[in-house]
Formats: structure tokens, sequence, C-alpha cells
């Protein structure tokens, strides 16, 4: 059910995300007249604005469970550490390199970039959809089952494979080389993420160890 505080928890999440994202890309690049940064505000806030109004009226504990950062695992406070430096660097990678006009990408790859990315978005939405015991922590929760259709039956973590798409494309929508460089280090931060994940659905969640069993891969069909 939603509630006021709930309400007002997400609208304060969303403007202090969209403050800090902001900062980190003018203050740097010292002007706001920074196209590519423009353009990946709109296309990382517009979207979630939309998705979390959906989840306010349609599903107000899944939008719960997202708000919820707070990590068990020690293993992954580390990941989500490691993930928080790797994300200041490359915006301020970035920003930098518009200022100073170095390694800069040319517009068309920014635009090409920021398909993907809403391509991306597309399918993180349709993995909200099929998983509504999705959180942004590492957990079992009460009644939790086996999700094993849709795109669960390609691949055993497609939220991850989602965001791999999402991150690796805000730099080059930022038009930045060396902040492409820098989201690079997200795939093994991702790796690490997901083997401490399946220990813990292993470990907690009945059918997780049958279910690897049909799904062979975990990111990437017929690779990994």
């Amino acid at each position: 059910m939603m509630t006021k505080e709930l309400f007002f928890r997400a609208i304060g999440f969303f403007t202090v995300g969209f403050v800090i994202v902001a900062a980190l890309l003018f203050l740097p690049a010292w002007t706001i007249c920074y196209p590519q940064a423009w353009l990946l505000l709109g296309i990382l806030f517009v979207p979630m604005f939309a998705a979390g109004l959906v989840m306010m009226v349609k599903n107000p504990e899944l939008l719960k469970k997202r708000l919820n950062a707070k990590e068990k695992e020690g293993e992954q406070r580390t990941v989500i550490a490691l993930s928080g430096i790797m994300f200041l660097a490359a915006f301020v990678a970035a920003a930098l390199s518009f200022r100073f006009d170095f390694l800069m990408l040319p517009l068309p790859v920014s635009i090409a970039a920021a398909v993907i990315f809403l391509g991306a978005y597309v399918l993180y939405a349709e993995v909200l959809r099929e998983n509504t015991y999705l959180s942004r922590t590492i957990e079992v929760q009460e009644n939790q089952k086996v999700i094993d259709t849709g795109l669960y039956g390609i691949v055993r973590h497609p939220m991850y494979m989602a965001t791999v798409l999402l991150f690796l494309a805000m730099p080059l929508v930022l038009g930045s080389v060396i902040a492409f460089g820098i989201m690079l280090f997200y795939i093994p931060i991702i790796v690490l993420r997901i083997r401490n994940e399946e220990k813990v659905l292993e470990e907690g969640l009945p059918g997780y160890t049958e279910y690897k069993k049909k799904v062979k891969y975990r990111l990437i069909p017929f690779l990994w």
C-alpha cells in the first residue's frame, strides 16, 4: 500500500540522485553548456521518474525494496563502495574531458549510445515486471521463489545484464573515452557481486541449485 512516507522517500531519493549526478558533471566541466551531460540526465532520470510513478501506483512494495540500499553482506558492501568510486571517477573524468576537449567522441556516438541506453532501460523494466522479489540488496525474502521464465529462462541475472549495458553506455553518451575505460571496471565488480549473490541464493532459496543446472549462463548467453 502506498504511504505518504514512501512517497516522500522516493521523491527525496530521486531529487538527491539528480543533484549529485548533475553536480558531478557540471561542476568539473565548469559550465552547464554540456549537451552530452543534459542528454544523459534526460535519458537517465525521466524514465526513472516514470518508472517510480508506475511502481508507486501498481507495486509500492517493489518500490520500497528498490529504495532499500542497506546491505547485510560484507562482501556486497565492498562491491557498492567500489561501484561508487567508479561512478565518481567516470563522471568527473567525462566532465574534465569535455572541459579540456580531450579524447571526446563525436555527437553521433553519444546519440547511438543513448539509443542503446534506452533499450537497456526497457530490458531493465521487463526484469522488474517479471521478478517482484528484486531488491537492491542481496537477501532471500519471505516466501521468495525461483523465477525461471521470460528473461530468467535465458540468463540467471538479466537485471545485471541490463545494468552492464546501461553503465557502459553512460560514458559513451557523455562522449568520453576515458570515462568508458573507467566504467569497464564494472565488469569485474558485477562478477564479484554475482558470485556472492549465487552463494547466498543457493544456501537460502529452495530450488536455486536446480535452476542453475537448468539455466547455465549467468550474464551473457553462450559466454558466461
